[in-house]
């Protein structure tokens, strides 16, 4: 039995839906992997998943792509690699609150936007901002990563980046508005990606490929029977977060989870205009090749769903 250990990028949500459904119904035991799987809350985010990989604290953490290229170009690099995508769809959005004067991205000039202090989170808000027509002008702030969506809720703060199939369900579940701002809708891409140590891949790369496999599994089966997989994420979720429709949010997810590929494909194409976005607007000046950053070879390519 092979022992792995997964870092979620947040506490239990949709997004995860996938591991936990694969994990409650055995697939990761049926591939030979005993798969331990934490979240951000048991160190209130000390160390960021990606940073737990980079450790050897975990073999496999969520991340946003950027995540790959800032630790592969830092001063003292790391070969933080791809394995698989979550979504096959950008679901993420700038929000404000409906009553607000902020009816564009270009709105934002001179307001507040709560940050997680991503590599190129902020810079990515201000480009779309003067996508839109702005000027970027916007007033970062960096609350405790876990309370940031209270802080726009609350009107402590004007905007934040959040996932619309957990976050913008449960305002609908909660009675408030949201306006949001879809980041692909200004050229701008995002998605949640599974990396590994790149390093390890060709050593471990029987064991990873068990767990992908498990976890592909584990994805359809939610897709295929949304009702048995709710029931099994819903005493994981977070008790604030308890009042989010589960199925309305896997409703959302699930035509994202694979679109006529093989499960956790990533494009080449895609990501490397990413890269070339990133360069383009000044974000990023390295030229590392596309390639490094991410590995389709250990999908398996039965799971197109």
């Amino acid at each position: 039995m092979n022992s792995l250990h997964l870092a979620l990028d947040w506490t239990p949500n949709i997004n995860h839906i996938g591991f936990f459904v694969a994990q409650a119904k055995g697939f990761y035991e049926k591939q030979g992997i005993s798969l331990r799987i934490s979240d951000p809350s048991t160190d209130n985010y000390q160390l960021t998943p990606a940073k737990k990989v980079e450790l050897g604290k975990a073999d496999f953490a969520l991340c946003p792509t950027e995540s790959l290229i800032s630790y592969q170009t830092k001063e003292e690099a790391f070969p933080l690699k791809a394995i698989a995508a979550i979504l096959q769809e950008d679901l993420s959005a700038i929000v404000v609150r409906k009553e607000s004067n902020i009816h564009s991205p270009k709105d934002l000039d001179g307001k507040t936007y709560a940050s997680y202090e991503a590599r190129y989170e902020d810079g990515i808000v201000q480009q779309m901002i003067k996508n839109d027509g702005g000027k970027g002008n916007i007033k970062v702030t960096y609350p405790e990563k876990l309370g940031i969506w209270n802080t726009v809720l609350s009107g402590e703060y004007d905007s934040t980046w959040v996932f619309m199939n957990w976050e913008g369900v449960q305002v609908k579940s909660l009675g408030a508005a949201l306006r949001s701002f879809r980041l692909a809708d200004y050229h701008i891409s995002y998605s949640p990606v599974l990396a590994c140590n790149g390093a390890q891949i060709e050593g471990k790369a029987d064991a990873y490929r068990a767990f992908l496999k498990a976890t592909a599994a584990g994805f359809q089966y939610a897709k295929e029977n949304p009702e048995e997989a709710v029931k099994i994420l819903q005493p994981l979720v977070p008790e604030h977060e308890q009042n989010i429709d589960l199925l309305k949010a896997l409703t959302l997810t699930a035509p994202h989870f694979s679109k006529g590929e093989t499960w956790g494909y990533m494009d080449p194409d895609r990501v490397n205009k990413f890269l070339s976005w990133l360069r383009e607007k000044g974000l990023e000046q390295s030229q590392i090749p596309t390639g490094n950053l991410f590995s389709n070879e250990l999908l398996d390519k039965e799971f197109k769903f």
